[in-house]
């Protein structure tokens, strides 16, 4: 709606997760660099644990993206699956066609078979989970039991696990100490600082094609990333939100009253202090929107 009101050619703060929105941030580049170094060793599994809205799903897709050729990348983004449809979903990325009326040995078999096809031809074979924490144990286990295969010299497949801290606390259990023993590199993203805030602030904007003065200040920017408490989600939500108020009143930048509409707008953000009631906040933003909604109408704002 707010597009040409403030010159961008694209929505800066979608909570999509879009590669050519990456920013290079110390979390997610040290990330990056763990999985890289690790992906080099041929061994185990590698995770990436982070909270809700931490840019997990990014890093991802960047490293599916910027992963050299000699990878065979087979990728679950869904991996809420018993270990029999694991196994079928693993078939089916490393490009296996089957029937449907093999059983689960023959199954595990071809995989073995395929595997060692790709490795012969020079390609590393990494089996990429997000959300793996959605992973139940016996899964899980299925998992580890994949990492079993291999030749002489070499494991046949790694595994990248992408999880929300719920994942370390299941695998803290007992029953799950040989599958923690394999995972050989492990990072924990961390939320933005102030400073990173600001500046994945004006990147964002810079990228989708903003070139005028800051839109928001150093002053609102600390209030954005203490309220969201650096995680990058929650600072696109506020962000958007403040935007759109800006525009409601026909503004070229964000003042302090749209941050703080924002945040007590939003129910996960952190409340700041000497902000207004959150029902209060929540009908400035109606009101306002109501009318963003009107000048798109009647105006036709892109």
């Amino acid at each position: 709606m707010y597009l040409q009101h403030f010159g961008l050619v694209e929505a800066p703060f979608s909570l999509t997760p879009n590669t050519g929105f990456f920013f290079g941030l110390a979390p997610h580049v040290e990330a990056l660099q763990v999985l890289q170094t690790a992906l080099q060793t041929g061994e185990g599994f590698i995770k990436v644990t982070g909270e809700v809205g931490t840019g997990k799903t990014l890093i991802c897709r960047k490293l599916l993206n910027d992963i050299p050729k000699r990878f065979h990348c087979a990728y679950l983004p869904n991996p809420y699956l018993t270990p029999d449809e694991l196994r079928w979903a693993v078939a089916l990325e490393l490009g296996l066609k089957y029937s449907a009326s093999i059983d689960q040995q023959q199954l595990t078999s071809l995989i073995q078979q395929q595997l060692i096809a790709l490795s012969a031809h020079g390609h590393s074979i990494v089996l990429v989970l997000d959300e793996a924490q959605a992973l139940p144990d016996e899964s899980l286990e299925a998992l580890r039991l994949f990492t079993n295969l291999e030749t002489e010299s070499r494991k046949l497949l790694q595994v990248v696990l992408f999880a929300q801290p719920e994942l370390d606390e299941r695998l803290r259990l007992n029953k799950f100490r040989q599958l923690r023993q394999r995972i050989t590199f492990s990072y924990q993203l961390r939320p933005l600082t102030r400073p990173e805030t600001n500046a994945y602030l004006s990147h964002r904007l810079q990228i989708a094609g903003y070139k005028g003065q800051p839109l928001f200040s150093l002053a609102d920017s600390k209030r954005i990333a203490k309220a969201a408490r650096g995680i990058p989600r929650l600072i696109n939500i506020l962000s958007h939100k403040a935007l759109l108020l800006a525009f409601g009143e026909g503004l070229s930048v964000v003042s302090p009253h749209h941050v703080r509409a924002a945040i007590n707008d939003t129910e996960d953000a952190e409340p700041i202090w000497g902000a207004k009631p959150w029902w209060l906040g929540a009908i400035g933003v109606a009101s306002i929107l109501s009318i963003v909604v009107w000048r798109w109408i009647v105006g036709g704002v892109a």
